[in-house]
């Protein structure tokens, strides 16, 4: 049997992160585990907010859409060693009250049988670009 190290590529995870450019769901689903976790960049918990399970994981992945709905990372950069990895980012985004957001970020990643189990992200904190548009 092959490990994580074999199954996961950076190839995998650019795919991966040109999903979320598309907000392609249905792709993002398709890279992680049954029982896979999200940890989002922001939340009231100490690892943000905790998405356990494929429902949950679905849905805040959509949310991210929902708040900034032209939503894009670019210039990204992967690494994998063994059962972990990084992809590194500029997130873009508009949210719907108008306020423009660019930040550098990072997600680590657990993988387990060549595929995602855990997905924790981490955005820098920057004041919005812009004023809410009115």
């Amino acid at each position: 049997m092959k490990s994580a190290q074999h199954l996961v590529t950076t190839e995998m995870l650019q795919a991966f992160a040109e999903a979320w450019n598309r907000h392609d769901i249905d792709a993002l689903m398709s890279f992680m585990t049954e029982d896979c976790v999200f940890e989002a960049s922001a939340g009231s918990e100490v690892c943000g907010t905790r998405y356990v399970g494929r429902e949950a994981v679905r849905a805040g992945f959509a949310e991210v859409w929902t708040t900034f709905p032209d939503a894009q990372w670019g210039n990204a950069r992967h690494f994998v060693c063994e059962d972990r990895g990084v992809s590194e980012w500029t997130f873009t985004g508009t949210r719907v009250d108008g306020t423009r957001v660019e930040v550098d970020g990072c997600d680590l990643f657990t993988f387990r049988d060549g595929r995602i189990f855990l997905k924790n992200s981490y955005r820098k904190n920057r004041p919005a670009l812009g004023t809410p548009k009115r």
